[in-house]
């Protein structure tokens, strides 16, 4: 028994630091990828940035972190209060910088004409930063009394010197994890997204099915194409945060509902691997469904990793830019279509015109006079 526990830790580890390298190689990727592709530094990517630094926190910090907290190291109880609210921070980054970036899909389809106008860098900058401050204080709230040290105390479950086993269910209280984080600042926000990411579709598929905009206009059909391709990536992406994350809650629900009901480390094991892979897991969706992300990584890897010349990826303009105009074009004038066929006819008669422009004075005269009989 104590050899398979053992055979699953190990496997539990290895596992843990594979996706460690991942993420952190990955999202080094994505923040690089941006970096050398100017087309793709809009305010959507500037919010992918921010995901992605997460993504590189947990990879290169929480999973190290994680990893001695399996063990069962006996630290000090805030010093193990502090690990688990390092991974409570960058969770609620992560969820925040998904809710920014349905957001903005939102008003990019929403008000198409306006929406460089009303989402300036300086804003979406300004939001990024919000994202962050709000993960800390949603994350950081443990650290000011919402935790476990009182009932250990009262149970005599850790020493005068308050030395513990460091492990995030000792630490954590589970009233906070399921009422304050769960049901206050995971649930809503998901589901949310969820709502935007509908409302995203049903407005691209009602624009495409237009009849009057499919047959007469190409260029509104192509900018709507193009956002309905990025929304379905980034709500890939959602769709996966969700299944990496909703398991592990589903298991601090049971904890707190159910104090007697066996958790076998399997599944806990599990749970926490695919909250940790879904940081692995977001490179991987942007080089398969983003053709910039897909040619920027490309890149990457033959200058780079492989040493090749490769040419400079060309500064192409944003294929997400303002909406073209849906009024018609007007048709152009009768004396423009000739001149374009053929000025002849017009030089030609020019001197004819010339004739007419000189018995004009002539003419006026004679207009008058009759105007004031």
């Amino acid at each position: 028994m104590v050899g398979a526990l053992l055979s699953e830790e190990s496997l539990y580890i290895g596992m843990e630091v594979l996706i460690a390298v991942a993420s952190v190689i990955g999202n080094v990727m994505v923040v690089w990828a941006v970096k050398i592709n100017k087309s793709l530094r809009d305010t959507t990517f500037c919010f992918i940035v921010s995901l992605a630094l997460a993504d590189i926190a947990v990879g290169a910090l929480v999973i190290p972190l994680a990893i001695t907290i399996s063990i069962g190291l006996q630290t000090h109880f805030y010093s193990c209060l502090l690990v688990a609210c390092t991974v409570l921070v960058l969770t609620q980054s992560s969820i925040l910088a998904l809710l920014a970036i349905a957001i903005d899909r939102y008003l990019r389809v929403k008000i198409p004409t306006r929406y460089k106008c009303v989402v300036t860098p300086r804003r979406a900058g300004l939001a990024v930063v919000v994202c962050w401050t709000v993960a800390f204080i949603v994350g950081l709230t443990p650290m000011l009394g919402w935790n476990n040290l009182r009932r250990l105390q009262q149970n005599g479950s850790i020493s005068s010197d308050l030395v513990i086993t460091c492990q995030f269910e000792n630490v954590i209280s589970m009233d906070y994890m399921v009422y304050f984080n769960f049901f206050g600042w995971v649930l809503p926000p998901l589901l949310l997204m969820l709502v935007i990411y509908a409302e995203i579709f049903y407005m691209i598929h009602k624009q495409l099915n237009n009849k009057k905009l499919n047959t007469s206009h190409a260029d509104p059909n192509k900018y709507y194409d193009k956002e309905l391709n990025l929304a379905k990536s980034l709500a890939l992406v959602l769709f996966l945060f969700a299944i990496s994350w909703l398991p592990l809650h589903i298991i601090n629900c049971i904890t707190l509902f159910c104090p007697d009901c066996q958790k076998p480390i399997v599944l806990l094991y599990i749970a926490i691997l695919l909250t940790h892979g879904n940081s692995a897991v977001n490179p991987i969706v942007y080089a398969f469904r983003i053709k910039k992300f897909r040619m920027a990584f490309r890149k990457i890897w033959q200058q780079y990793f492989c040493c090749k010349d490769t040419p400079a990826l060309e500064l192409q303009p944003s294929d997400r830019k303002e909406m073209p105009s849906l009024m018609p074009q007007t048709e152009m004038p009768l004396r423009d279509k000739i001149l374009q066929s053929d000025p002849t006819p017009l030089i030609q008669a020019a001197p004819e015109r010339q004739q007419n422009h000189s018995l004009a004075p002539q003419e006026q005269p004679q207009l008058l006079q009759q105007d004031t009989v």
